[in-house]
């Protein structure tokens, strides 16, 4: 009875989607509630699996020529004002600081909600040749925007992200680097997350305040719901002439640079949990899995089967590996680490040790390998490699099944209120279609996919001629 308490915790997905994510985020010991309303405690493993996805990031963000940065944490009034459309975009989400101990301050400041235009004021002071550009920043902090309705990881007042600033001498330049990141957050999602994403762009309603193009990688959580997972701005040079930032370029001119932002954050976990999760719990991409493979004893209370267990994890050099060596019974440490979603456990007990073997059991699908004691470490490597390619494919393969193109306006309504997942269908252009189809269908656009071709040539919504090829769906 006690081996299957952790998994009795949590409710079936299919029962409830919601509760079955919020469970495996307590379960799991990923967070904690804080009397902060909107605000969450990160525990030990659920910041180890960011600290994961940070390494992967960051490290590519230095291949591609970025250097870390900290601004502060407070943006004066005056200052968010300069960018008038930012200002707007931001102003339902500010938290600000209106006293200083006891004392009311002159100018009230806002917490960040972001940083463009700290990066802005900084810029105008270091910026005066093309000799100085460009420059290539990025900061990993956290920042505060007042959500009315919260969830873990998904949405809360205080989360944390990574937010990249660069400035460039031309336009070309600036283009090349949004997408150049874009591209970055694809990879890290697909290769490391082993989560699928469309890429594209946002329309006009949907993009960055202050932003002249916004780019955007979207994907399906298990449920058909998308998630946006990460976006890359080009702002032109608009943030340029509000802030009065010049440089004199090779002719001797006075010009405006042009600038790019772009961000991801710990909604990357939730993810991962509604992406790969099952109702045993948590499933992690081997990559950002904080304990990768997890060696159990059987009857541990044997002569040798902990000595042998013990040399297992160490003969596992290069992968985050432990060995469970408690009091527990192997049922429950089995429950356990697949409620926390260790990719690969190895068992080992007398009998294996008399047979020189030990038994590999992955948790994707709880297939279970016989292999030599000799040949464990190269068996693990194998199995970690397998879970991600299995993780990814059954991603791709939901989304697939739960994409469905619509010609109609009626089939595009009967398909969003029928079942959960993208839409693909032809767009006009018109902003007035795109909020039509949010009220009479209750999805919104997420992205304009690069690379896809159109699939008719007429508007879904007003029959209009159309060239857009839009993704539509239900977010979180």
């Amino acid at each position: 009875m006690a081996d299957n308490k952790l998994v009795r915790e949590i409710t079936s997905m299919d029962e409830d989607f919601a509760k079955w994510y919020t469970d495996i985020c307590i379960k799991a010991e990923l967070i904690d509630y804080s009397s902060v309303r909107g605000c969450m405690v990160i525990r030990p493993y659920g910041y180890a699996i960011w600290e994961l996805i940070q390494k992967e990031m960051d490290s590519r963000f230095k291949k591609t020529g970025h250097q870390n940065v900290y601004m502060p944490m407070f943006i004066p009034e005056s200052l968010l004002q300069k960018e008038k459309d930012h200002v707007e975009g931001f102003a339902p989400e500010v938290a600000w600081v209106t006293h200083g101990g006891n004392e009311k301050l002159e100018e009230r400041m806002c917490v960040r909600p972001t940083s463009e235009t700290l990066f802005c004021e900084h810029y105008k002071s270091i910026i005066h040749s093309y000799r100085d550009l460009p420059k290539l920043y990025n900061q990993w902090c956290s920042v505060v925007r007042w959500e009315k309705t919260t969830r873990p990881f998904l949405r809360s007042r205080e989360f944390l992200w990574q937010e990249g600033h660069t400035i460039h001498a031309t336009a070309e330049q600036a283009r090349e680097e949004t997408l150049k990141m874009l591209n970055v957050y694809a990879d890290v999602l697909e290769n490391c997350l082993a989560i699928p994403v469309v890429k594209g762009q946002k329309t006009e309603k949907e993009r960055f305040a202050g932003a002249e193009d916004t780019y955007t990688i979207e994907a399906l959580m298990h449920d058909g719901k998308a998630l946006q997972s990460g976006t890359s701005h080009y702002f032109g040079d608009g943030f340029a002439k509000a802030f009065e930032i010049f440089y004199t370029d090779k002719d001797n001119r006075q010009v405006n640079p042009f600038q790019t932002s772009w961000g991801t954050t710990t909604r990357l976990i939730g993810a991962i949990i509604m992406t790969h999760g099952d109702d045993n719990g948590l499933v992690l991409p081997p990559a950002v899995a904080p304990i990768q493979a997890v060696v159990v004893p059987i009857a541990q209370h044997k002569e040798g089967v902990l000595d042998a267990a013990h040399k297992l994890a160490e003969s596992l050099e290069g992968i985050r590996v432990i060995c469970d060596d408690s009091e527990k019974s192997p049922g429950f440490k089995f429950a356990e680490y697949e409620m926390k979603g260790v990719p690969v456990r190895v068992e080992i007990g007398p009998k294996d040790i008399e047979a020189g073997q030990c038994v590999i059991v992955r948790r994707d699908n709880r297939e279970k390998t016989v292999v030599a004691i000799e040949n464990v470490k190269e068996a693990v490597e194998k199995a970690l490699e397998d879970v991600r390619l299995a993780l990814y494919n059954r991603a791709l393969e939901n989304r697939k099944n739960r994409t469905v193109d619509c010609l109609t306006l009626d089939d595009f309504v009967n398909t969003a209120n029928s079942q959960e997942g993208f839409i693909r269908a032809m767009w006009c252009g018109d902003r007035e279609c795109e909020d039509k189809l949010k009220e009479v269908a209750g999805v919104t656009s997420r992205c304009i996919p690069f690379g896809e071709e159109a699939i008719g040539d007429t508007c879904v919504c007003c029959g209009k001629p159309a060239k857009k090829l839009v993704y539509w769906g239900k977010a979180y």
